[in-house]
């Protein structure tokens, strides 16, 4: 059974931000890391993807429709997003190997929670998209067939920090490292023996100053004043997002 668990999802290549959450105490406690998914399509790809995998056997990662995207990308099928493509251009040959090998999901016994199940979007596909507010029935579409001990899920991709009960069942969204929807600063949640949400604030105006200095990214500047300053609420998202939960 594992203590504490911190999860970092759709860090999204932003290497101050993801520096800011690891720096924090409790994640520097914690048992393990689990990132769920969306890690490098963004201004620091092979940056943040080091940091990373510097973590060593402390992080157990998620796939995530993001890197499916930069690997199908590397391999001649271009993303409908710049920036993966610029993204997928930098990697390293093991860092696109290893985003292609890494499973859509894990399930590990958390303390106090049991059966924890950590995916990027849902359980049965990487992009699929389910809100805070999402009704019963499209809950229960796509929690078909999970196994019943697992009491818990994790998922990450729509950028949006919320923990709910659906029939019986805890839902957990972190919320955005490094794109956040609902306000600035690093989204990520700690697990056991509870669940809390948390959100590291850091100097956002360094941050992109530092993000831009760093990246080649031609578009980085613009990059950052859209997605890294929170501008997005999670009222924004939910409106944009809300279609695709089959509404």
């Amino acid at each position: 059974m594992i203590e504490r668990v911190a999860v970092l999802s759709d860090i999204h290549g932003v290497l101050p931000a993801l520096e800011a959450v690891l720096a924090e105490p409790d994640v520097a406690a914690a048992e393990l890391i689990v990132l769920t998914g969306d890690l490098a399509s963004g201004p620091q790809p092979v940056e943040v993807l080091d940091r990373l995998a510097a973590l060593g056997d402390r992080a157990r990662w998620v796939g995530g429709n993001g890197e499916r995207e930069l690997v199908e990308a590397r391999a001649g099928k271009p993303s409908e997003f710049e920036v993966a493509n610029w993204a997928a251009a930098q990697l390293r040959d093991d860092q696109v190997d290893r985003l292609a090998a890494l499973p859509p999901h894990v399930t590990l016994p958390v303390a106090g929670l049991g059966d924890v199940l950590f995916c990027h979007a849902t359980p049965r596909d990487d992009e699929e998209v389910v809100l805070v507010d999402s009704r019963p029935e499209r809950w229960a579409e796509v929690f078909a067939g999970l196994p019943a001990e697992v009491g818990t899920v994790v998922c990450g991709h729509t950028h949006m920090p919320y923990a709910r009960l659906v029939d019986r069942r805890l839902v957990v969204n972190p919320g955005s490292v490094g794109m956040p929807y609902g306000g600035a600063g690093a989204w990520w949640a700690l697990l056991g023996p509870g669940v809390q949400l948390r959100r590291t604030r850091f100097d956002v105006d360094a941050a992109c100053a530092e993000v831009v200095a760093g990246s080649g990214f031609p578009e980085a500047a613009q990059w950052v004043d859209e997605y890294l300053r929170g501008g997005y609420s999670d009222l924004d998202a939910l409106t944009a997002f809300g279609p695709r939960d089959g509404r």
